[in-house]
């Protein structure tokens, strides 16, 4: 049997690259995203070079859509092996000091950047136990250690998940979990957070999709930090 992999926020940035990596490593991947036409670009594009993918619509901050997309993957892929949450927010920009956040939108952050990967890794985690294998990432960022202001929501949601990550990997030694940073990418949400950025040195999210997927057989309770 073949591997089978969830990657959420798949419809552009580190999703889509990676939805594209592992297609092209043999993995069966289900791609989630909101944007359901650019989802259905990106898996589009992985069928036409052979690569087996399917596109799951979703949003995975909303909690009432976590186990019609964890049970869809497993549908239609098979057994999830490999969960990568991608997906993320930023929060209202320009981005504004966490005095100036209204509590809804600190909370719709979180729902989006730690709530969401909490609820669908959470019910995929179970059967990756029962099969005694499996690996979940939750896509860090620097931000998650240093306090950058403005970048308060975003950042404490980071900060959770790297801890999140910790956690589970003392809690559950049948499954690997994984906190990775990939650096600053060429992609809209950095675009949205640092408008005059030099896209020049910033880094091509399919350089950090391959490093990434190197990395899938670190430690449990990591957090990697790539380094294109």
């Amino acid at each position: 049997m073949g591997r089978a992999a969830l990657i959420t926020g798949a419809s552009q940035g580190l999703g889509r690259a990676l939805l594209s990596r592992l297609a092209a490593e043999g993995w069966a991947v289900a791609g989630v995203a909101r944007g359901a036409g650019a989802l259905a670009a990106a898996v589009a594009e992985v069928v036409a070079r052979g690569g087996i993918a399917t596109a799951i619509p979703g949003d995975v901050g909303r909690a009432e859509e976590a186990a019609r997309i964890a049970g869809e993957a497993a549908a239609r892929v098979g057994p999830i092996d490999l969960v990568v949450h991608a997906a993320s927010t930023l929060g209202p920009v320009p981005l504004r000091p966490l005095l100036e956040l209204d509590p809804r939108e600190f909370s719709e952050v979180l729902e989006t950047n730690l709530l969401g990967p909490f609820r669908i890794a959470r019910l995929l985690v179970g059967p990756m136990v029962l099969r005694g294998k499996g690996t979940v990432v939750f896509v860090s960022s620097d931000a998650a250690v240093e306090p950058y202001p403005t970048w308060g929501a975003y950042g404490v949601s980071k900060a959770a998940l790297d801890h999140l990550a910790r956690i589970w990997a003392r809690e559950v030694p049948e499954v690997r979990f994984l906190a990775i940073d990939p650096t600053d990418m060429d992609t809209a949400m950095h675009a949205a957070a640092v408008p005059g950025a030099d896209r020049s040195q910033l880094a091509r999210p399919e350089v950090i999709a391959e490093v990434m997927v190197s990395m899938l057989d670190a430690d449990s309770g990591s957090r990697l930090v790539v380094r294109p």
